[in-house]
């Protein structure tokens, strides 16, 4: 039976399976009866991939059926400081699963989006920290900002994040009207936007990033997702392109409807 290596971002974890990416993802969100526990993502990762800080080969030793063929539905390998240890080019689809299994996997993008012009962002940090911050910089200048060129004491080796969408706020973060936004914390979020926002006729506000929440719960509406999920360690640096609601309802019924209750 193969062995399949996944890369869990709910929480960091390491694990070996004998489960296919889908049936990984039902099994990781619902647990061994199909009763909600929360959603999950994950990358399914080379299996030739070995670093000495994971001891791979003793979990895959353990990853075997049961006498009665069941496949062996997890074995961690590691909960700690595992993206650090981890090159991007050992990560294939990012497969994301709502809280009824409902999973799809989405191919890595071909470049990292650029922002031509100052905008206002909401970024989702999950990995190695699952913090919420906005920031003036576009994806890539805000992944550098705290990994490569951090103007601040916080470093990280690297960073799985999601940027969300902000709406009417993006352009007016005092009087944009809320629309369908779900946050609950709008008040907050509309006080850090503004201290990014430079006065109309002024250069470009000095501050870059402002924490909104330092401990934000890991789970949000797919729905909310803007463009895409970023990942990078050290130099190297991935993105995964987030379906359009259109492709999601056309193509992925199912786990559309499921993401969305």
């Amino acid at each position: 039976m193969d062995i399949h290596l996944y890369f869990s971002l709910i929480p960091e974890a390491l694990i070996a399976s004998n489960l296919p990416p889908e049936r990984f993802g039902q099994y990781y969100s619902t647990g061994n009866s199909y009763k909600s526990k929360g959603q999950s993502m994950f990358f399914e990762v080379d299996p030739n991939f070995r670093n000495e800080y994971f001891d791979i080969d003793s979990a895959f030793a353990r990853c075997v059926p049961n006498a009665e063929g069941r496949p062996k539905h997890s074995v961690y390998i590691s909960v700690y400081r595992v993206l650090e240890h981890l090159p991007v080019s050992a990560l294939g689809k990012l497969y994301l699963t709502t809280a009824y299994g409902h999973a799809i996997g989405i191919e890595r993008g071909s470049s990292i989006p650029r922002d031509p012009e100052y905008s206002l962002h909401l970024y989702q940090d999950m990995v190695p920290v699952n913090s919420l911050v906005v920031s003036n910089l576009d994806p890539g200048h805000f992944y550098e900002s705290v990994t490569l060129h951090p103007e601040k004491f916080i470093r990280f080796p690297g960073l799985f994040f999601v940027e969300l969408e902000l709406g009417a706020l993006a352009n007016d973060p005092e009087n944009g009207p809320v629309g369908d936004l779900p946050y609950s914390f709008i008040h907050h979020l509309r006080e850090a936007l503004l201290e990014l926002k430079p006065p109309t006729g002024t250069a470009p506000s000095i501050k870059q990033t402002k924490l909104v929440h330092r401990v934000h719960s890991l789970e949000f509406p797919y729905r909310m997702v803007k463009r895409g999920f970023y990942i990078g360690n050290g130099h190297d640096m991935a993105f995964y392109p987030m379906p359009s609601h259109h492709e999601l309802r056309d193509k992925y019924s199912k786990w559309w409807h499921s993401a969305n209750l």
